[in-house]
């Protein structure tokens, strides 16, 4: 049996011995072989791409397609995983890898905490739901949903009441969304309210929250329109998306047809700074007329 030493030593050879020359790897159509790709190795010993920075909408494996303009068409309209072709009934490698990536990812952003430094630098302060921890977050979603005595407390001390517009942020499910956004989000909204004539409130993080949360602060601050911006759930296409809930008097009473959305605020998605000068658009709607969610759909303002 090998030891760990030998077995490394035999690896560091191959990598050594495949560094220094281009890697032929043979895509058969049928059982004899009809062509031989070759990938160059690079100066770092590796001769597969990043595979982060591979668009999916782009990356297409299948051999020699019948029709690649149309399948490239296709692929543009869509992040699902399809022309990635297969090694008998499974993945190829790459594609393989690239899965396990961005699953990660989604992992990541749901398990990770929103960087203090990011919300002092944003000259927020922050509270909490009655969660102590995330494995509580993810299992008592009830509990996200309230804010706890210490929170309650501050945010009665620090913000001011009854503002016109009240801001919310919330890491909910994606922390990583928060992070990726709310840098460019936050100046955009901030400028275009202030052209609608619109004030803002005092805004403040909370952690562990999710969208319902806002009713607690509505209680509490009473603000003529509620935004909040909260984490979206990720997923395998990205797990940067950001969600903008928006309320008109949120309260105890509030139920989720009350609440006006705009979702998928991400850098593939709806851009940050646009979504911006959308949400504080959907503000002044709001505010003027008095209503959201689906009274406000149905009035057709």
């Amino acid at each position: 049996m090998l030891t760990e030493k030998e077995l490394r030593e035999i690896v560091e050879s191959v990598i050594k011995e495949l560094s220094q020359k281009d890697i032929k790897i043979s895509t058969p159509e049928s059982p004899q072989e009809k062509e031989v790709k070759s990938y160059p190795v690079s100066e770092d010993e590796s001769y597969l791409p990043d595979l982060a920075e591979i668009s999916i909408e782009e990356w297409c494996l299948v051999p020699d397609p019948a029709d690649p303009e149309g399948l490239k068409r296709i692929k543009a309209t869509t992040p699902a995983r399809i022309g990635l072709w297969r090694a008998g009934p499974r993945y190829k490698l790459e594609p393989w890898l690239r899965f396990r990536m961005d699953l990660a990812a989604a992992k990541d952003a749901v398990m990770k905490e929103v960087d203090p430094k990011l919300i002092e630098e944003l000259g927020m302060f922050t509270v909490q739901t009655m969660v102590r921890d995330k494995d509580e977050y993810l299992t008592r979603p009830d509990l996200g949903r309230r804010l706890s005595p210490e929170a309650k407390e501050k945010i009665l001390a620090s913000c001011q009441k009854s503002p016109q517009v009240q801001l919310i942020v919330v890491d909910g499910l994606s922390s990583t969304a928060i992070e990726a956004n709310i840098r460019d989000f936050l100046p955009s909204f901030l400028h275009a309210l202030k052209g609608h004539g619109l004030s803002i409130g005092t805004p403040f993080f909370i952690r562990f929250g999710r969208v319902a949360v806002m009713d607690e602060v509505g209680e509490l601050l009473q603000p003529e329109v509620l935004v909040e911006l909260i984490g979206e759930r990720p997923g395998l296409v990205t797990a940067k998306s950001m969600s903008a809930y928006m309320c008109y008097r949120p309260n105890k009473s509030t139920i989720e047809s009350d609440r006006t959305l705009i979702s998928n605020i991400h850098d593939k998605g709806l851009p940050p700074v646009e979504a911006g000068a959308q949400v504080a658009a959907m503000v002044k709607k709001i505010y003027d007329a008095k209503m959201s969610g689906v009274k406000l759909a149905m009035a057709g303002v």
